[in-house]
């Protein structure tokens, strides 16, 4: 399994071999740095924990200075879970794994959009515009019968929207730039610029 970490750069478009234009987004990778392996012995599961960017030595702990010790300080750590990896403590991934073509599911926080209210959150139609209505042209509406004395569970209302952890799948790679360690997705992917992303292919 192919797998790393990198951060959203922007959206773009190429074209294929037929001539269309296609939409992609750019993820920029620095090198990823395996920091610890996880085992069932010890931890009860099989992981690999990962080290993205890097971070000022001020703003590091100090017991994650000494788990780091000689492989630098980083801004993100993250776990994948894998089984049997011969990757160990101090290997590097880079983009050198992934080639055009290859399908990739991407993984990332979407934007924080804060309270909404359901014509946004949900898309819902809101009120009519005329023929008496009096303000409410983005309200709910009714939100339980006079049967049952109470609201059913999962109704739609308003609440905070966005910040939560959307995973894309079936994108392909278009395109590996190396010398810039810019890796090209087909489609869009969640998040802002600068979003930390995981990208994982099977």
């Amino acid at each position: 399994m192919k797998f790393i970490f990198g951060r959203k750069l922007k959206m773009t478009q190429m074209f294929d071999a037929d001539g269309n234009a296609v939409p992609v987004t750019a993820i920029t990778v620095r090198p990823n740095v395996i920091t610890q392996a996880r085992t069932i012995d010890i931890d009860g599961y099989e992981a690999l924990q990962v080290g993205e960017g890097s971070r000022n030595s001020s703003r590091i702990a100090k017991a994650q200075k000494g788990q780091f010790k000689d492989m630098g300080f980083f801004a993100s750590l993250r776990e994948f879970r894998i089984y049997g990896s011969s990757l160990g403590v101090g290997n590097k991934i880079d983009l050198s794994q992934f080639t055009a073509g290859d399908p990739v599911t991407v993984s990332a926080i979407s934007k924080s959009k804060g309270f909404q209210g359901v014509v946004k959150r949900h898309g819902f139609g809101g009120g009519p515009r005329s023929h008496g209505q009096k303000h409410s042209e983005r309200e709910p509406g009714s939100i339980g019968g006079g049967l049952r004395t109470r609201v059913p569970v999962g109704m739609r209302m308003a609440g905070r929207m966005g910040g939560e952890r959307i995973t894309v799948k079936n994108l392909k790679v278009m395109h590996v730039d190396s010398a810039d360690s810019v890796l090209y997705v087909s489609g869009a992917i969640p998040g802002r610029r600068g979003t930390l992303v995981e990208i994982v292919s099977k």
